[in-house]
């Protein structure tokens, strides 16, 4: 398989993504999926994702946060960092995902919209404890039962309706959105 980057920088660059998000969330007081949207939209995760080493292993993850801040011209207060020997489930999301995304080669973007950050930290527990392979084993099926899902299921659950909300909206009944969503039906006619 071919990986994003050369493994020699991958340690230093999941260390650095855990502590990134484990910062901005602790130390920032930030919330974890508006730092991690605004890293998502910086250019510093297509760089990141690539294996810049300026982003993967030159500078600390909190040197990081305060890089994808800049970038995106997000104000904010410096704030005096805290080093605990503990590993929150923030650091742990961060150093997984930044595992998963050199494994699989894909964008942070790419595995967001598959796998949401929300979803990733609610793995913490039991992940934390397992080889990161198995982490890296369950990512690739959920990524791949989203990939399976049709369009129109994907805006429907964006949309937070049900099928029948759906029907009623849309006047179609809801045995043909079921028939569109399991590609029983082409849609396009």
């Amino acid at each position: 398989m071919i990986h994003a980057y050369d493994k020699i920088y991958l340690s230093k660059a999941q260390t650095n993504m855990g502590r990134m998000l484990d910062f901005a969330v602790y130390d920032m007081k930030m919330d974890l999926r508006e730092y991690y949207d605004l890293f998502l939209v910086s250019r510093i995760s297509k760089s990141f994702a690539k294996g810049n080493p300026a982003y993967v292993a030159g500078m600390s993850g909190i040197e990081l946060c305060y890089e994808v801040l800049d970038s995106v011209g997000f104000r904010y207060k410096r704030s005096e960092p805290h080093c605990s020997e503990d590993r929150s489930p923030e650091y742990w999301t961060g150093w997984a995902l930044a595992y998963y995304q050199w494994y699989s080669g894909s964008g942070f973007s790419d595995i967001d919209r598959s796998v949401p950050i929300e979803k990733i930290i609610r793995m913490y527990s039991p992940y934390h404890e397992m080889d990161v392979r198995q982490f890296a084993d369950r990512m690739d099926e959920l990524t791949h039962k989203k990939s399976t899902e049709t369009k129109l299921a994907i805006l429907r659950h964006r949309a937070g309706i049900s099928q029948k909300t759906l029907a009623d909206r849309s006047g179609v009944s809801v045995r043909t959105i079921q028939q569109y969503e399991q590609r029983n039906k082409d849609i396009n006619k």
